[in-house]
């Protein structure tokens, strides 16, 4: 793994080029360009206020940053996986002509979406400065946690890039499968407001609840404490040991999806 990393380090200028490719073939011909990165969570937010606030009347304070808070990295994880899936499908025609690490096509997918992530993350801090909220010292964990969550993803991302190549059927099945995630994630709900048997086994199983709860932690929980200390209780930062391990389990995907990835690589050109 060491010999491929550096492999990988060998081929930078070769990564950076595919994430400015991804970047502009994925907005090319749109009017508004990359700010969709924006705009689809902003919508997205504006759907879930109306019906959780105004048809089914849920009293979570600030429920619009609540949303989105847990919309941006659920965004960058369903892209990434939906992206990656297809990675080397997609660049048969390069995997057949050149050598050239074959990391770098799902990596990069992931990348691509990560940058859109940090263009949203402006938009959030204006939203979280405009409801009153204000952030608290526990932001200094923020890129410990879109470093955990790059890890899981691109992991999550080897993983299926090189089981689509031999299984098809990936993509179908996890198109279904994205939108079952979703509602096994605490995005539109609070992970506090699950049955505590259930809580702990979506946590360990789950390991984007995990950080979704983290993002919730040190974005809103941190800022509701300051707009009124008798919604948030002051000083519930997040947890060292839980953030802790939710980095090793990210680890650990990426570890076991990196060598599935590579154990299978040798046959990619065969089977494309």
């Amino acid at each position: 793994m060491l010999a491929r990393t550096r492999d990988i380090v060998t081929y930078r200028d070769l990564l950076r080029n595919l994430v400015v490719r991804d970047l502009k073939v994925r907005y090319r011909g749109s009017f508004v360009g990359f700010l969709w990165s924006l705009l689809n969570p902003l919508l997205l937010m504006g759907v879930y206020w109306f019906v959780f606030t105004q048809l089914l009347k849920q009293g979570k304070p600030q429920f619009h940053i609540f949303v989105f808070v847990a919309l941006l990295p659920w965004n960058w994880c369903a892209s990434s996986v939906l992206g990656g899936i297809t990675s080397i499908v997609g660049n048969g025609h390069l995997i057949k002509k050149v050598y050239f690490p074959r990391e770098l096509l799902p990596l990069s997918i992931v990348i691509a979406n990560g940058v859109n992530f940090l263009l949203a993350l402006p938009v959030l801090f204006l939203l979280i400065f405009l409801a009153g909220m204000h952030f608290s010292t526990y932001i200094l964990w923020l890129p410990l946690l879109i470093l955990t969550q790059a890890l899981f993803l691109a992991g999550i991302s080897f993983f299926l890039a090189a089981l689509n190549v031999f299984f098809r059927d990936t993509q179908a099945i996890m198109e279904v499968g994205i939108q079952a995630w979703f509602f096994l994630t605490p995005i539109i709900y609070d992970a506090q407001d699950v049955l505590p048997k259930l809580a702990y086994w979506m946590y360990w199983l789950n390991p984007m609840a995990s950080i979704i709860s983290n993002y919730r932690i040190i974005l809103y929980n941190n800022g509701l404490s300051f707009l009124d200390s008798r919604l948030v209780p002051a000083g519930g930062g997040p947890d060292p040991a839980f953030m802790l391990r939710t980095l090793l389990t990210s680890a650990l995907v990426l570890v076991l999806g990196y060598l599935f990835f590579r154990s299978l690589s040798r046959r990619f050109g065969e089977e494309l």
